[in-house]
């Protein structure tokens, strides 16, 4: 049985992890808490390696800057394509 992916806000992931953490402190174990969460294992431990001491508000600045690097990232890449071109034209290679 193939389960439907889905993504999560990153508020969303902050609170299922406290909601875990605080099953967790209660005793339950892990793969009962992640059944209970609707996530596996693996998703539990990337969010917390990724989102875990976070607030809400740090991880959506987290997620603001990720996409401003991937922008700022796009426009370097552009540049140094039109550096080669200009580069190219210069010595008559067209």
């Amino acid at each position: 049985m193939a389960t439907r992916r889905r993504r999560h806000t990153p508020e969303q992931i902050i609170r299922k992890l406290r909601e875990g953490e605080k099953q967790l402190g209660q005793g339950a174990e892990l793969p009962e808490v992640c059944r209970r969460l609707e996530i596996t294992e693996a998703t539990w431990y990337w969010w917390r390696n990724q989102y875990g001491g976070m607030k809400g508000d740090d991880a959506k600045r987290l997620e603001e800057l990720e996409r401003e690097n991937a922008r700022l990232k796009k426009m370097v890449a552009e540049q140094a394509l039109d550096i080669d071109m200009l580069k190219e034209l210069n010595r008559g290679n067209w």
